[in-house]
């Protein structure tokens, strides 16, 4: 079947989330050049020419979903606190991502069974972790912004894989615990440097 050849710029992005989108369906070996060729509708030869091998398209696409994850996550972060305790924009972090984004965290697992076996997912997996304790650090000191940030990733998961119930109400409850007053401070970087 002869399909017109496309000249869209956006074609390299497209190919991008048909690679996640196999990822989240398949998982990552469901992720060949074939299907997502398929995926994204367009021709072979331009899977080479934007990806040269398979795992530099799989690292880029996991690329492109630690942009998206952190893009919210720094949202959410950012907002003006208005006198508001900023442990509640933890709660509401967690309850964000544990809420509607199934996929995400589908594809976060693969991209930490990759990490176990490939030291470049493994850097990729730390400069989003660095970035998002920068956003952290705006509310929180430095030396609380990793220990929030592997709360904050340990309670979207069990939002994820639990089968109890788990409501904001639970989140808040275990964040205000675990996060003493005495760790909330202003903001100790500016926040363009969080992002």
């Amino acid at each position: 079947m002869n399909r017109p050849r496309r000249t869209d710029p956006g074609r390299r992005e497209r190919i991008l989330d048909a690679v996640l989108d196999l990822i989240a369906r398949d998982g990552s070996a469901g992720a060949t050049y074939r299907s997502v060729a398929e995926g994204a509708d367009v021709p072979m030869g331009s899977m080479t020419y934007h990806f040269p091998t398979r795992d530099d398209m799989l690292l880029a696409a996991f690329e492109r979903l630690a942009d998206q994850m952190h893009g919210r996550f720094d949202q959410i972060m950012a907002e003006p606190l208005d006198g508001e305790d900023p442990r509640e924009r933890v709660v509401q972090l967690i309850v964000t991502q544990g809420a509607g984004y199934g996929r995400d965290m589908v594809l976060s697992a693969e991209l930490y069974a990759l990490a176990v076996r490939d030291e470049r997912y493994r850097v990729l997996i730390q400069s989003w972790m660095e970035r998002s304790r920068a956003s952290l650090r705006r509310h929180f000191p430095a030396e609380a912004a990793p220990v929030i940030d592997a709360l904050q990733e340990g309670l979207v998961l069990h939002s994820h894989i639990s089968t109890e119930p788990f409501d904001v109400d639970r989140v808040r409850s275990a964040v205000y615990r675990l996060i003493e007053p005495t760790a909330i401070s202003r903001a100790e970087v500016p926040a363009e440097e969080a992002r």
